[in-house]
This record gives C-alpha cells, sequence and structure tokens, in this order.
C-alpha cells in the first residue's frame, strides 16, 4: 500500500459544486478507533480537493478551519466543495466530507490574494533546530493505527505537555497522483495533538480534538513538517493544543486543536 486514498470518481454539477468520491487505505487508519479515518491524512485529502478546486494564480489559500462532526469513518466517502463567497481579493470556500451518509468534516477555506509585501515582512516565531540531525523518536508508536505507522518522527526535545517534532511520510495522498509539499505537510498538521501529551502512557484521560485551524503567512515546502507544540488542560474538561509549524526554512504558520477531556475507565 503506497497512498492513504485511492480516487473512485469526480464530478461537478452545474453550480460548479465539486464532489470527489474516494476509499481509505490502511495507511489511514485512526488511532482513537480502528474503524475511523486519522484527521491528520482527511485533513490532507481536503487540501488535495481545495488545490484543484477553480485554481487562481492571484490568490493562494491563507486559512483552514475544520470542524469534526463525529467519527470519519473508514473506507468509501465523499468530499464536495464550492465557492460560498466569491471575490476578487478574498474567496470563501466551503467543504464537506461525508461517509455513511452524514457530514464527518465542515470545512471552511479563505483563499486571499497576493502581492508583494518584502518591504514589511516581518516574523516573531524563532526558527527551530531541523530534522536532520534530530534522532528518530519511536516512541510515537505507542499510538494505534496505520496512520502513525505511517510516518518517520525525529524529535530534539519533549516532555509532557510541551515538544518539538518533526514528521515525514513516503506515502501519497492518493494513489496514482503526486502529492504538492502543500498538500504532504498539511496532511501531517493534525498528529500535533498526539507528540506531547500531558500524561504518561497508558492514558487515564482521553483528548481528542474537536477542530483543527490552521493560519498560513507563507506557503510550506519540503517533505517536513516540524511541529512545536504545546498542550495544555484546564480545570473543567476542556484542553487546547497550539502549534507552531515549521519546515526546513523556517516558520510557516500555527494550528490550534480544542479538545475534550474525557475520564477513561
Amino acid at each position: 500500500m503506497t497512498a492513504y486514498y485511492q480516487l473512485i470518481h469526480r464530478e461537478t454539477d452545474a453550480a460548479g459544486t465539486v464532489t470527489a468520491h474516494y476509499c481509505s487505505t490502511p495507511l489511514a487508519q485512526g488511532a482513537w478507533n480502528e474503524h475511523e479515518q486519522h484527521m491528520a491524512p482527511a485533513t490532507g485529502i481536503i487540501c488535495a480537493e481545495l488545490e484543484r478546486f477553480a485554481p487562481r494564480s492571484d490568490m493562494r489559500i491563507g486559512r483552514i478551519s475544520l470542524d469534526i462532526l463525529g467519527l470519519i469513518p473508514a473506507g468509501e466517502f465523499s468530499i464536495s466543495t464550492k465557492v460560498i463567497r466569491p471575490g476578487r481579493t478574498i474567496e470563501l470556500i466551503e467543504s464537506e466530507m461525508k461517509a455513511q451518509g452524514k457530514a464527518c468534516i465542515a470545512a471552511r477555506t479563505w483563499r486571499m490574494a497576493t502581492q508583494n509585501s518584502q518591504p514589511v515582512k516581518g516574523l516573531e516565531d524563532p526558527a527551530v533546530f531541523g530534522p536532520e540531525d534530530a534522532p528518530l523518536w519511536e516512541g510515537i508508536r505507542q499510538w494505534p493505527g496505520g496512520y502513525i505507522q505511517s510516518v518517520e518522527a525525529r524529535s530534539h526535545q519533549r516532555r509532557a505537555g510541551k515538544g518539538i517534532v518533526w514528521l515525514s511520510t513516503r506515502h501519497a495522498m492518493v494513489a496514482g497522483e503526486g502529492s504538492s509539499d502543500f498538500v504532504r505537510l498539511m496532511g501531517l498538521v493534525d498528529t500535533a495533538n498526539g507528540i506531547a501529551p500531558r500524561q504518561p502512557w497508558p492514558f487515564t484521560w482521553g483528548f481528542p480534538n474537536l477542530d483543527l485551524q490552521i493560519h498560513l503567512h507563507r506557503m510550506p515546502k519540503g517533505q517536513w513538517l516540524g511541529l512545536e507544540t504545546v498542550q495544555q488542560y484546564g480545570d473543567d474538561g476542556i484542553g487546547l493544543s497550539s502549534s507552531v509549524l515549521h519546515d526546513v526554512n523556517g516558520p510557516f504558520g500555527r494550528s490550534e486543536q480544542i479538545l475534550t477531556l474525557r475520564k477513561l475507565a
């Protein structure tokens, strides 16, 4: 198996909505439930559809907001993509993933006009040590599921609640198709919630995320995603995983994941 998904077919209706039908492979298997897809490759396949949907050379994706509406079943599913707010300088795109007759992910994406802003360019997030000298981190394998087994993880430093982990995958997002750097790296971001849990294994509390918010101040490049992640738990059953996103050239954005904390039996 060399890809996370297989394309079945794609269709476009009279209103311009594009619906793609896919089937997940065992590589997309989730960590919390063996019968579900992991949110990381699910994000990647939505991004693959976004990338090919009515592309414009004067715009790029600046934000992707994904709400997880329930379990993401393994097997066949569809992704429908449409513009809900067209515009000359900003454009809002809506994506919906459906499986077994139910919506499981609702996503909204801002596509934004680009221009030369070099005179005012400035960053505050510092670069971190890259993956080339970082040791392999096999601890990620404590998580079950095909997706986790499909990635290579390296880490210079991590502890309970905070860490920096570099991830890469040799697998394509879609069988028979090449994956852009954007799709490949976006398909790894959701892993952030599992790289620095605040508890020792085996966990006494579950902490699945209900969403994934990604903001990009530049487009990522390369084969490696760096996650500089902090995980925090509140005292009323809600937590937060926050990450600075890096590629080998430095920081390129941030992600946030809201967590529901659940006492395990």
